[in-house]
Parts: C-alpha cells; structure tokens; sequence
C-alpha cells in the first residue's frame, strides 16, 4: 500500500479514538507468532506478565508478511489491537503517520539497551518499539568438511572466496546464500555492503557496486549455485542441512532446525569482511513490540505496562533462550553468551549489527526493492553497475 494511503487510515484511527468496545481487563498483542513454538512460548510469556499486572493477555496472530496489512485495515475500522508487534522494518510506516504512541511516555526506560537496539525500535528519535530479543546473519560451516579439506574458517573476502572454491566439489558447492527477489536477498546483502561502506542513500555507489561485483565474482568461481537467485534463507539451510553447501550465510532461527540432525557438526563465525580487522557490519532482525495511538490513554498505559513486563531482563532472556535470538538488554545477553557459548559469535556481529530504518526511514521498503531487482539483473547478467543504478533510480522514485 503507497505510503500517503497508509497515512490516511491511521492517522484517521489515531484522531477518532477507538470505535470498538473492548474488555476492560482483556488486551490483545497482535503478532506473527503462527509457529507452533513460538505461539506456545508467547502465551506462556503474556499468561506471566498478566498475571503480573492483573489484565488477561491475547494473542492473535497472523503471518509476517500480513501483520502490516492487517494493522492498517484495522486501523481504518478503528478495532487496533492494544499492542502490535512489527518487523522492525515496517515500523516506520506506523511511526511516521503518527499511529504510535512514545514508549517513553508510558514510562518505558532504555537504560541498560544498546544504542543501535534502540534505534532498531527508534523512527526520528522517538522510541516506539521496544525488542525482546534480536538476531542478526552470521558464517554457517560444516566444521568436518572444512577439517577434511584443510581449511580455516575464513575472515576476509578473499579468504571466503578461496575457502569457498576448495570447498566446491560435485554437487557441493562451498557456499551457499539468498539472493531471491525477496527481503531475505536484501537482509544478505547488508553485510557486505555495509561491511564495504556501502550506502542504503546511494545504491549507485562504488562500495555498494563491489560488494554485488564480490557476489558475482563467487557465482562466476562455480562456489554459489545459480539457484541462488530463487533461494529464500529457509533453502539455503536446506541445501546445507542436505551436505549440498560447505558453509552458508544465514541466522539463528535456524539453530532448532540444525540441531536436528545430529550427524552435522556446524560452528558460526562472524561474516568475512573486505580487509582483514575491519568490523563486520550486519542488520539487525526482529520485531518490536508498539503501542498504537487509539485515543483510549488509560488502555494505551496500561499496554505500556504489558510491553514493559515482555521486553524486561527476565522475559528476554526466557525468549532468547528458547528462540536463539540474542537478547536486547546487555545483562541479559551477557547471561545468554554464558549460556550459549557456542552462539558467541552471533552476538558479536549483533553488537556491531545496523538498523535498516536507521538511514532512510519509512523509504525502506523502496530501497528494499530496488535492490531485489538489482540482484536479479546482476546475477543473471548485467553489470552490477547498470542494475545499481538503475536501483537508486527505483528507490528514489519509488517505482
């Protein structure tokens, strides 16, 4: 939906108040918890904090890719829920209409959170979205097939590059990525832009050419499938899983599914980056739990409450801990990385891990899919050259 339209539904909701008639005692948290796992672990954590605060908490929830949707059909109605958890991504679009209300006016505090957690959840300095946990990409490897080759866990670019071609042998390819014309693409992608300076505000850049010309360069060396521009992170797992990728770039909701199989003896390391030393820049992932501005200001106190209780140290840390996420408060996390320990890389690229918003905002979703076309010309073809700029062309334009 175009970003003026979304402004009228919620903007009306937010001047009209709420039209629905509501169970004082009853708050609902709109999230996409449809997994089994996660929904169970949701309940149980608003069945906690309800008992805490004296309410009772409900979940409804729908799939990630309708929770934006939804909330603005909702919003046009006047029926929002008290508490709706975003993709950190699409929360800008809420904030920047003026749907949701300050967390810190609700007497939320961020001490004790890190500045680029708060961001994640922050639109123009506003804090409006609170993180339970946070997860981040990482270097994925098969530890066997890399010590029956003889090769180190790579660091740099050039290390991976070679790494990946030693580890390339019929049907194995040595690495394997998304680069689907899809957000899974784009949230790949992050590391080695920002890694290499690129720049969300200038697709057209030279930073941001040579990290795609670096993807290119691997797809060229036979070390990438070239599948690869039809696989989501869900695929990339189940080529490794399968013994078909030495070592992959993916994230942490993946660790249940890997676990499962107890033959494959994986290890994480931070993504290599272009010159040895040099941070290894990713994006942050997550959701973040809003308050939406309903008119009703004892009920939207009250959900600040309820957010409060689910984003505190001990709720974090129960979540992380079941969701291999890393935790948003820094005392949680310290506690997770003793727990975890073989997940301790994971929270160093965190610590140093972008938010997406940061730089342009509600204009994320242009940028987002000028570059999934920017990947699919390149890959199969065209210059990294020609397809950025003619990305930066889309995303400024928005067409």
């Amino acid at each position: 939906m175009p970003f003026a339209a979304a402004s009228v539904l919620i903007a009306g909701a937010a001047l009209t108040g709420c039209a629905q008639q509501r169970d004082g005692d009853v708050y609902t948290v709109m999230n996409s918890s449809t997994d089994e796992s996660y929904h169970r672990w949701d309940a149980e954590a608003m069945a906690r904090c309800g008992e805490r605060l004296g309410v009772r908490i409900e979940q409804q929830s729908v799939p990630a890719a309708q929770v934006m949707t939804k909330a603005l059909r909702m919003a046009s109605s006047k029926s929002l829920p008290d508490i709706v958890q975003f993709d950190a991504s699409e929360m800008p679009v809420f904030a920047e209409a003026g749907g949701l209300v300050d967390l810190r006016s609700l007497g939320l505090s961020t001490r004790g959170v890190p500045e680029g957690i708060v961001n994640f959840g922050s639109y123009r300095g506003t804090y409006y979205g609170a993180a339970r946990s946070v997860n981040t990409l990482a270097l994925f490897y098969n530890k066997d097939v890399l010590d029956e080759a003889g090769v180190e866990v790579p660091t740099t670019w050039a290390e991976l590059r070679e790494a990946a071609k030693r580890l390339t042998q019929g049907k194995r390819y040595g690495l394997a990525l998304s680069a689907g014309g899809a957000e899974d693409g784009v949230f790949q992608f992050m590391p080695f832009m920002w890694s290499n300076g690129g720049d969300e505000r200038k697709l057209d850049g030279p930073r941001v050419v040579q990290a795609l010309d670096y993807w290119k360069a691997l797809l060229k060396d036979g070390s990438l499938s070239k599948s690869t521009v039809n696989w989501t992170q869900a695929d990339v797992n189940d080529q490794f899983m399968a013994g078909n990728a030495a070592m992959m770039i993916n994230g942490p909701w993946q660790v249940e599914t890997l676990n499962t199989k107890k033959s494959l003896h994986w290890g994480i390391a931070e993504i290599p980056v272009p010159e040895a030393g040099a941070p290894s820049v990713g994006p942050l992932g997550g959701a973040v739990l809003t308050v939406p501005r309903t008119g009703d200001e004892e009920r939207e106190r009250t959900a600040g409450r309820i957010v409060a209780c689910l984003s505190g140290e001990k709720e974090q840390l129960t979540y992380a801990l079941n969701s291999w996420m890393v935790p948003a408060h820094a005392k949680a996390a310290a506690v997770w990385r003793e727990r975890v320990p073989e997940l301790d890389a994971l929270a160093d690229q965190v610590a140093a891990a972008r938010s997406r918003t940061a730089r342009v905002g509600s204009g994320w979703p242009n940028v987002s899919l000028a570059l999934q076309s920017a990947f699919q010309s390149a890959l199969t073809g065209q210059s990294s050259e020609a397809a950025l700029k003619r990305a930066q062309q889309r995303a400024t334009s928005g067409n």
